[in-house]
């Protein structure tokens, strides 16, 4: 906790000396440290331009809308700074669904005809192990997913172009074990989706799992629900662990009570969802525990960016993954901003040095964002501490350290955030 300590004091001290080290006069010039310098001529700059790849599907639109909002205040902050090489960002917006071949498709369409020099995006799993390989390698355009967990992505063959601002189920799938033994449950189901999310979190659950359990797939066009679930409950099962979509869960659920087989649940952190508990209802769900990524907890940057989100929305999101999609569209502005390329190659390369720790300190923000674009304009580093987690990613795109959030339903229809548990990745040999 003293380090912890340590760690904010020093990033609330170093935000606020970027803070009030950059103005703007009226005549498009940005002042640091009292040296003028010059806008950049629109004239002779290519724009950045930034694709926005999310699920839009009927049952995910309110989760991508959300998201979508981070994206647009992240751009909006960007801009509000000065813009990349001094002229605004400009974005582009595609639905993947949940298919990966419309994934694929739509990314391909974002490069070919919006000229996009890079990608947040996809959502899911799935789709983004289809985009790193079949789209963001081949084209030389790099991805950032704020959402997409499966350990699969660590080994993709997508040239050092994928990245993603969200924790690997390898880190999340065993705090959901923990979660789900301290409800005091030995012997457990776990009905998982068969994809490379599901599978990926089933299997690091199933790993760190010390009791009874039995393992079922789930394929989205399952339509025999009382037969997976008889099968889960086949060995004694005390309480179901849910590792589907939203949709898929609530028929789980639903179907689970009706035929008498579980009423304790425990979830996997695509069912973070209020519209999944709402329709179920509290009385049932209240209670029920589950996992997903987390932010740090009272950071600057996310206290910062929280209060952002509220003046422009008026609320903070319901979702998860919100802050991880603010974040990656943040890290594409810098790393083009350092490299100073729309280049995708030029991008990928400087992806990882926006988080470095010598760096001066940038935090979510207009102020914040505008003094390290103008930093790295200037030849020098910056430290970019997201409002989700601070970017320091390994070889593969990966995140060496994060958060992972304990969430919890309520009685009355709500999600309560009850822990936030730090993680770091074992130090390579």
């Amino acid at each position: 906790m003293v380090l912890l300590r340590k760690r904010l004091s020093r990033l609330v001290t170093m935000a606020f000396a970027v803070v009030v080290l950059i103005g703007f006069t009226g005549c498009g010039v940005v002042v640091i440290d009292n040296r003028p310098m010059p806008a950049a001529d629109p004239a002779t700059i290519t724009p950045l331009k930034i694709g926005l790849l999310l699920n839009f599907s009927e049952g995910a639109t309110e989760r991508a809308l959300e998201r979508q909002k981070a994206f647009n205040l992240a751009i909006k902050h960007i801009n509000a700074g000065g813009g990349v090489f001094g002229v605004p960002v400009e974005v582009a917006v595609a639905d993947s669904t949940l298919d990966p071949e419309v994934a694929v498709s739509a990314a391909q369409r974002l490069i070919d005809e919006e000229g996009v020099h890079a990608i947040v995006g996809p959502s899911s799993s799935a789709n983004a192990l289809s985009v790193a390989e079949c789209v963001a390698g081949p084209a030389r355009i790099p991805v950032i997913s704020p959402s997409a967990t499966s350990p699969l992505l660590t080994g993709a063959n997508d040239d050092g172009f994928f990245f993603r601002t969200a924790l690997s189920d390898s880190a999340l799938g065993p705090v959901l074990a923990r979660v789900t033994r301290e409800r005091g449950f030995t012997n457990v189901g776990v009905i998982y989706r068969d994809d490379a999310w599901g599978q990926s979190l089933a299997d690091a659950f199933a790993a760190a799992w010390k009791g009874e359990i039995t393992l079922v797939e789930f394929a989205p066009d399952r339509t025999d629900v009382p037969a997976a679930l008889r099968q889960s409950a086949s060995k004694g099962a005390q309480a179901l662990v849910v590792i589907t979509f939203e949709a898929e869960a609530g028929a789980l659920v639903r179907e689970s009570l009706a035929l008498g087989l579980y009423d304790q649940f425990t979830f996997g952190n695509a069912a973070k969802s209020p519209a999944l508990v709402k329709a179920i209802g509290g009385d049932l769900l209240g209670g029920m525990y589950g996992t997903a990524s987390a932010s740090s907890p009272q950071s600057p940057s996310a206290i910062a960016w929280e209060e952002a989100y509220r003046a422009a929305y008026g609320s903070l999101p319901e979702y998860a993954y919100v802050k991880e999609t603010y974040d990656a569209t943040v890290a594409l502005a810098l790393a083009a901003q350092a490299a100073g390329s729309v280049k995708g190659a030029a991008i990928r390369d400087h992806l990882r040095s926006i988080g470095n720790e010598s760096g001066v300190v940038v935090i979510a923000g207009v102020e914040s964002i505008a003094a390290g674009l103008q930093v790295l304009a200037e030849g020098g580093e910056v430290n970019y501490e997201g409002a989700a987690t601070s970017l320091d990613w390994d070889e593969h795109g990966d995140l060496r350290r994060g958060h992972i959030g304990v969430w919890r339903f309520t009685a009355d229809e709500g999600i309560e955030e009850v822990e936030v548990i730090p993680f770091e990745a074992p130090a390579q040999e």
